[in-house]
């Protein structure tokens, strides 16, 4: 199986068991432009900051269709967002997983993610195998 990292950045996937203290970190690098929802804004108007005459806009983000996405290719397993990837309009794509709980630094800084997440599809397709 190949996997291709759509995401905005480069991804540490950490593997293996807990148990055994065997961990594998696979790196990967970006493989083009991360996929992203499209998003409509409706402008809903302004609230006053403490009665006075100015303040701050106030939007509704509608969140949209996924845009950019690849198309499938057999054998490939594209990593995408979780957003992108559990959007509605792409759960049956087998092809779709995207980085697992968040591996942070002593700061708090992400520095990996503790597997993979299947998408709707690719969750039903493992199950039925």
């Amino acid at each position: 199986m190949k996997f291709l990292n759509f995401t905005p950045h480069e991804l540490s996937i950490h593997g293996g068991s807990h148990v055994m203290l065997t961990r594998t970190v696979t790196v990967y690098p970006i493989s083009g432009p991360a996929p992203r929802l499209d998003v409509d804004r409706e402008q809903l108007g302004s609230l006053s900051i403490d009665g006075t005459t100015t303040g701050h806009s106030v939007v509704r983000s509608v969140l949209g269709c996924p845009a950019q996405l690849p198309a499938e290719v057999e054998g490939t397993i594209l990593i995408v967002s979780a957003l992108v990837a559990e959007h509605p309009l792409v759960a049956c794509r087998t092809d779709l997983a995207y980085p697992g709980e968040a591996i942070r630094d002593a700061a708090g800084k992400v520095i990996g993610a503790n597997g993979l997440c299947a998408g709707p599809g690719l969750a039903a397709k493992m199950r039925a195998e």
